[in-house]
C-alpha cells in the first residue's frame, strides 16, 4: 500500500464518515456545480406565459364572482 493511500485512510477513519466521505465530497460539488448553472431562456419564457395565463384565469374569475 503506498504512502498516500495509507494517509487517505487514516484521514478517513479520523473524520468518522468512512467511505461515505467521498460520496458526500462528491454530491456537493455536483449540487454546487447544477447551483451555479442560470436558469434556460426558454424555461423563464415558458413561467412568464404561465403567470400571464394564470393572471388572465383570475381577472376573468373576478369578472364572473362580479356578476
Amino acid at each position: 500500500m503506498t504512502q498516500q493511500r495509507m494517509r487517505t485512510q487514516a484521514v478517513r477513519a479520523d473524520d468518522g464518515l468512512g467511505p461515505n466521505t467521498d460520496i458526500g465530497a462528491r454530491l456537493r460539488a455536483l449540487y454546487g456545480a447544477v447551483q451555479d448553472e442560470g436558469v434556460p431562456d426558454q424555461l423563464l419564457d415558458l413561467l412568464e406565459k404561465l403567470d400571464s395565463a394564470e393572471q388572465a384565469q383570475k381577472t376573468k374569475n373576478a369578472g364572473r364572482d362580479g356578476e
